[in-house]
């Protein structure tokens, strides 16, 4: 039998920067809301300069979503990742991301190119994960 969902925020995770919640929960599946590349400690301080900077702090960030949630990176099925500069940015955006998942399995993935991210971000990333 199918439950509710479940809405989720996390104190140790950045302050959303438009009404939603970190995460949503039903059945198992839990959906992280995109994160930006902004400091949890700090709303108000700069983005981190350059893309690999900026993917660092999104994908820690990410993952103090998944701790509050008592998930791991293994939980991860699918990745979206929105890049504003998509030629300039896929190759060091790439080798940053690739860190945080090798030696394991890669889950899914679609990248794609936006004319703007919120703060003016270069990158924003957002996951599918599943409880075991």
């Amino acid at each position: 039998m199918s439950q509710l969902p479940k809405f989720t925020m996390v104190d140790a995770a950045p302050t959303p920067v438009g009404p939603f919640s970190h995460a949503a929960e039903a059945d198992g599946w839990v959906f992280l809301t995109g994160q930006m590349p902004t400091d949890p400690n700090d709303d108000s301080a700069p983005l981190p300069e350059g893309v690999a900077a900026q993917t660092r702090r999104v994908m820690d960030n990410l993952i103090l979503v998944l701790t509050g949630l008592g998930l791991t990176l293994d939980n991860v099925v699918s990745v979206r990742i929105f890049l504003t500069e998509f030629k300039r940015d896929y190759d060091a955006m790439n080798a940053v991301y690739r860190s945080y998942f090798l030696p394991k399995p890669l889950p899914a993935r679609t990248c794609i190119g936006v004319t703007g991210l919120a703060r003016d971000a270069l990158v924003e990333i957002d996951f599918v994960a599943k409880r075991t």
